[in-house]
């Protein structure tokens, strides 16, 4: 029988493979290593250790709101993945809760069901002897928890996943189980990928401005400003002397006609913003037939309302506008007006670059062209069913679009559910954002019920990098 040194987190013990013997053991009390003398047996079960240290106040609170006693003081055996009260504060402030109260109870019991692995793990099992080799184990909330150990035989929680975390204290065994310690609120998130990565037959491609100019009104309403280097942009009364808005002028004919078009942004260089987190309203208007020299506020026509697109103003150097749908519901190319607005009375400063700039960019509309050679095709959408007041994890047997790889199949939030949340990693998924098929295929989001209503639904839709699409379509939510 081989003995084996072996560090684990700092310290030194003894591990026989045959039959594994702790000679010596380190606790960490209050986040600092000291020498115990013992062998991580604790004489109690896991929620009674938690409840008899400062270290972990928060998380025995969070146990108590989310009603989950039971599941830390049972007699089921289960590895408890322990985050210590600075994991929670830094939780709290990361996602703006201003205590564990303000965290919705699904949401909460979710992050700590996910924190019970469903089995007894010991970083001195033989089967996970082997350092970098993360093995997978399910958890209480359904998804998947890789459990490993470093060349220092530190031990880490979802190894070679999005994000990765090292165990603070390992191998403290209440009677119920294990207790691994971490720093961190963790939870798990699929192999990263660019969802803004192109196919390699998408193009892109970017046209510039024939005109561009502001108009001013009040005492300057007649004046004419085509020649300078700012497109200046302001809404203070509707009509006065600081009132300012950007016309330009595009020609969509510049586009290749081959190809599908998927992506369609209108930039513009930002040269002064006051950045109020203001509204900036891009309209599209009828008249194209004004000039870059000829224009001013008394002669400029009226846009058509309401906005093509609107961003929220921060300080960037660019502003993007997105123009996919807009241009999608054009009968045909074109010459193309827009005028910027800021938002009504928002009395705010913004000074944008003109094709005259001297050093930035010029206005710009950038195309993601694509074959548009490939078929998608919704094969499965079963819906989801859930406890109130549960989750569940989704996986291809509930939804799953075929025709390109899965990380290359790209859904896009269109409306969100009015009775859950639709987590990716730690993440609240708002309309706009974003996940792949193999998101889905992981198991990587997690429906959490709020505990309300028989029904819920969401809304999404989806394309490939080669620009084939789905229209929006309708996921169904059953609460039981």
């Amino acid at each position: 029988m081989k003995s084996l040194p072996i560090k684990i987190n700092g310290a030194l013990l003894t591990l026989i493979v045959a039959g594994v013997v702790f000679y010596s053991c380190t606790v960490q009390e209050d986040y600092d290593y000291h020498p115990a003398g013992i062998t991580g047996k604790l004489e109690m079960p896991a929620l009674e250790y938690f409840q008899s240290h400062e270290s972990f106040t928060m998380l025995s609170s969070a146990i108590d709101l989310a009603g989950l006693t039971e599941a830390y003081s049972a007699e089921q055996i289960r590895t408890f993945i322990a985050p210590t009260d600075r994991a929670f504060e830094e939780y709290l402030e990361e996602n703006a809760y201003g205590s564990l109260e303000e965290v919705p109870v699904p949401i909460l019991r979710n992050l700590l069901r996910y924190h019970i692995v469903e089995d007894k793990v010991l970083f001195s099992d033989p089967e996970l002897f082997e350092s970098n080799l993360p093995i997978a184990y399910s958890t209480e909330s359904g998804q998947a928890m890789y459990l490993s150990h470093n060349t220092n035989f530190v031990g880490l929680v979802n190894q070679g996943t999005s994000q990765q975390w090292e165990i603070a204290t390992s191998n403290l065994e209440p009677t119920n189980g294990v207790i691994h310690v971490v720093n961190a609120i963790v939870y798990f998130s699929a192999a990263s990928t660019d969802l803004d990565e192109l196919d390699p037959s998408v193009k892109t491609d970017t046209i510039f401005p024939l005109a561009d100019t502001y108009i001013n009104g009040g005492a300057a309403a007649n004046s004419n400003f085509g020649s300078t280097n700012l497109l200046k942009v302001k809404n203070v009364t509707g009509d006065g002397d600081y009132d300012r808005k950007a016309y330009l002028m595009f020609d969509l004919n510049e586009l290749p006609a081959e190809g599908v078009i998927t992506d369609l942004r209108f930039e513009v260089g930002v040269s002064f913003t006051h950045a109020k987190n203001l509204d900036m309203n891009l309209f599209q208007v009828p008249d194209t037939t004004w000039t870059e020299m000829g224009l001013n506020w008394n002669n400029a026509t009226a846009p058509v309302d309401p906005p093509v697109a609107t961003i929220t103003t921060t300080k960037v150097s660019a502003f993007n506008f997105d123009l996919t749908d807009f241009y999608t519901g054009l009968e045909k190319r074109g010459k193309l007006s827009l005028m910027i607005d800021g938002q009504d009375t928002g009395d705010e400063t913004n000074d944008l670059a003109s094709k005259e700039h001297e050093t930035l960019p010029a206005p710009m509309i950038i195309a993601i062209i694509a074959t548009g050679n490939s078929v998608l095709d919704l094969v499965t959408n079963t819906g989801i069913s859930v406890e109130s007041g549960g989750s569940v994890a989704l996986d291809s047997e509930m939804l799953e679009i075929t025709g390109a790889s899965a990380n290359d199949i790209i859904y896009t939030v269109e409306e969100v559910a009015q009775h859950g949340w639709l987590i990716s990693g730690a993440t609240i998924l708002k309309p706009g954002d974003r996940f792949t098929q193999n998101d889905i295929n992981v198991m990587n989001l997690v429906y959490i019920s709020n505990g309300e209503g028989s029904e819920d639904q969401l809304v999404l839709s989806a394309r490939d990098r080669a620009g084939a699409k789905l229209d929006p379509f309708e996921v169904e939510v059953i609460i039981e």
